[in-house]
């Protein structure tokens, strides 16, 4: 979450950021309760001084009279506190639902737009092929080898379940071998992060969109079954498969003090990822392309709070996708993601799209 000082500082920037990104949040609402939030925290820390003082006088009183009479001030007090506490529970409820929607505030050449047809493509790589004869898509190729099987996939696994075998198994993890030695020879510390992540893991990366995991809208599995504790007994504490690594890598120094001479830090993470899909319904409904298991490599580097440095290091991560692309012989685009696509956590960010023959059109693919 943003600073709550940089937002009343900078509140102009922020409505338009709101606005720019979609996002439904009365920003004057936000500081109209963040002003009641801190004018109770005044009041507390004051009837806590008061508190204290009285304390002090009870025990150097010498009548008893004084005593009762100030111990009677202090019960008045502590009920005063405890009914000013319970409201400002609620009020900082309603706070803290607020702040986790203030937007990050894009860059300044991130396009304005509601969705991703506002996305503007950079540059295109490569030439698009053109066939004498219809291509087929990867249901058709991968039926036709034998490396992918979606019937029996979805026997076993369900709705958008498959199995890669045969060839398509060696070159699924021929690609992220691949993909890893690269990153490890760029300097990037290669992991197999957890997949069952605490909640905060991906609260802090981004991937809810609320104080809590909403099932109606966040993109993530929740583990129903409960976990157990070194003591034995049952954890309250709930558990999610996470949709990438990135969520694991972010949380790795967390609640850690990183000094700035150590950093840039450079990860790579393989994973296998989850995804529950349920704001893509009707899309891709056949073959692989948009499915809720897949393996990826990520990128994640750590920085000093620099705009100039992040700047740098998103493009060595960018031009490490596009080598890939290159070795692979895929054409491709480098898309920048308009402000109504990227997210609220979002600053500035790029995809890279393939050319998919069997589709006739471009797809994610970096």
């Amino acid at each position: 979450m943003l600073d709550i000082n940089f937002i009343r500082e900078n509140a102009k920037k922020i409505k338009k950021a709101i606005k720019d990104k979609g996002i439904d949040l009365d920003l004057n609402k936000l500081l109209a309760i963040d002003k009641k939030r801190r004018g109770i925290i005044g009041t507390v820390d004051a009837d806590r001084a008061k508190q204290h003082k009285i304390s002090d006088q009870t025990r150097t009183a010498t009548k008893l009279a004084d005593k009762k009479k100030f111990i009677a001030k202090a019960k008045q007090l502590k009920t005063k506190i405890d009914n000013t506490e319970v409201e400002f529970n609620k009020v900082k409820l309603a706070y803290d639902s607020l702040m986790v929607k203030v937007p990050t505030v894009p860059s300044l050449d991130s396009p304005v737009g509601k969705d991703e047809r506002s996305n503007k493509v950079v540059y295109i790589k490569g030439k698009i092929p053109k066939f004498k004869f219809k291509p087929k898509n990867h249901i058709e190729l991968g039926d036709s080898l034998n490396i992918i099987d979606l019937e029996r996939g979805v026997k076993i696994g369900g709705y958008r379940s498959y199995y890669i075998k045969n060839e398509g198994a060696l070159i699924l993890m021929g690609l992220m071998m691949h993909a890893l030695n690269k990153l490890v020879k760029k300097g990037f510390q290669p992991m197999i992060p957890p997949t069952l992540v605490k909640g905060f893991a991906l609260f802090g990366s981004g991937y809810f969109k609320g104080l809590d995991y909403n099932p109606e809208i966040d993109e993530i599995y929740q583990v129903a079954s409960p976990d157990k504790e070194l003591s034995g007994t049952v954890s309250k504490e709930k558990k999610f498969l996470v949709g990438t690594a990135e969520p694991s890598l972010l949380a790795y120094y967390s609640n850690e003090v990183l000094k700035e001479k150590d950093l840039p830090i450079k990860i790579c993470g393989f994973s296998q990822c989850y995804r529950s899909e349920i704001g893509s319904y009707g899309k891709d409904t056949k073959g692989i392309y948009r499915v809720h298991e897949f393996m990826k490599v990520e990128q994640v580097i750590l920085s000093k709070a620099s705009i100039a440095e992040t700047d740098k290091l998103q493009k060595e991560m960018i031009n490490i996708s596009e080598e890939l692309h290159k070795e692979l012989g895929l054409p491709y685009r480098k898309l920048q993601i308009c402000t109504g696509d990227m997210g609220a956590g979002k600053y500035r960010m790029f995809d890279l799209e393939s050319w998919m023959p069997g589709l006739n059109r471009w797809g994610e693919t970096g």
